[in-house]
């Protein structure tokens, strides 16, 4: 469960760090007090929302994630398909592929639910 817990964290920074790589033509004001605003590419502003999505269920998952370690209960597998259903979200956002992002948003939150009711 470590593991996936530390793939979980490297997950959520590549999320966060994605949108400056795919805005580096803006590099004068991603370096700046970021004071203002510039134009950006579509990709670039869904990545930035898929990012902080992920903020969101990260704290879910990670206590979850702890007290299934702490209490011995078996999660490993939900929460494996939680990373990746946080994956492929991820990508779907990236490049707009609209319904199939929201079932799979769903999947990740059943899978936080269902780590949720083996805690108890």
């Amino acid at each position: 469960m470590i593991t996936l817990i530390l793939l979980a964290l490297v997950l959520t920074l590549i999320q966060l760090m994605t949108p400056a790589f795919l805005n580096s033509k803006n590099l004068e004001f991603l370096i700046s007090n970021r004071e203002g605003s510039v134009e950006e590419a579509p990709i670039v502003g869904r990545t930035r929302r898929a990012g902080s999505n992920i903020l969101e269920t990260l704290p879910a998952f990670l206590a979850l994630a702890i007290l299934s370690m702490m209490l011995e209960v078996e999660n490993y597998n939900l929460a494996m398909f939680w990373i990746g259903s946080r994956v492929i979200y991820y990508f779907s956002y990236m490049f707009g592929v609209l319904y199939l992002r929201t079932i799979i948003w769903f999947v990740s939150i059943v899978c936080l639910a269902m780590m949720g009711i083996a805690l108890i």
